[in-house]
């Protein structure tokens, strides 16, 4: 009875690190993603790009913030996924846990670009025309090199949800729902980033893909991230 009572212990506090921690990436995403990112990159106009991050440098520095957020919540949610769904599937937890730190690892030497950017962005008004266009090309060289290791960081995370989806689905307490939006979602992040990687030339196929997986990709890891928080390890 003693050992039970620890173990549910050890359940509850994996869910609530887990649940948390995921409402925190997932408002971290939104706005280093979302809000800063977009609009403060311009694709294809390496120009606007560039006036807008060095008129914004702090809103670009709390950019990376998030982005550092988002890769030590990822960590947390690896080792609490892992706790909480061992004892359902101890291997294929394991396996989970340590392509989510694999992914981490890629997000982070994605950030690195990014600050590389922030480094090119200062001591820009000494700069001759000529420099400054070079300075550009840069800027948006790193920006490219961050999003697309990122995508590839991606093909990576949607088999964690693979496999998080598949423990989960074979679990008595975890609602099926929410096991079918985690697999859903790891073939749109498969499928949509192994498309962006090797066949970045059919925009309007990966638009489609993205607006048919758009919802499972957004509510299937949040929605399991809440029941945690609300449900998960209590009797």
């Amino acid at each position: 009875m003693t050992i039970s009572v620890k173990e549910l212990s050890n359940q509850r506090k994996s869910a609530l690190t887990a649940g948390i921690s995921l409402i925190i990436m997932t408002l971290a995403s939104f706005f280093s993603y979302g809000f800063v990112h977009g609009n403060l990159v311009v694709q294809g106009d390496a120009s606007a790009t560039f006036n807008n991050i060095v008129s914004s440098t702090n809103l670009f520095k709390s950019e990376i913030f998030g982005w550092v957020i988002i890769m030590i919540t990822d960590i947390l949610v690896a080792w609490a996924f892992y706790v909480f769904l061992e004892p359902i599937n101890k291997s294929l937890s394991l396996l989970g846990a340590w392509l989510r730190l694999t992914y981490s690892t890629i997000l982070g030497i994605g950030i690195l670009n990014l600050i590389v950017v922030l480094l090119l962005s200062r001591h820009t008004n000494d700069l001759s025309s000529f420099k400054i266009e070079q300075t550009q090309s840069l800027m948006m060289l790193f920006l490219e090199a961050f999003e697309s290791i990122w995508s590839i960081g991606l093909i990576v995370f949607g088999g964690h949800l693979l496999i998080v989806g598949y423990v989960a689905l074979q679990s008595d307490s975890i609602p099926k729902i929410i096991s079918i939006l985690l697999l859903l979602a790891s073939i749109g992040y498969i499928v949509i980033h192994l498309s962006k990687t090797f066949l970045s030339q059919y925009d309007g196929l990966i638009a489609i893909l993205n607006l048919v997986f758009i919802m499972p990709m957004i509510v299937g890891e949040l929605g399991f991230g809440i029941w945690l928080l609300l449900r998960g390890g209590k009797v």
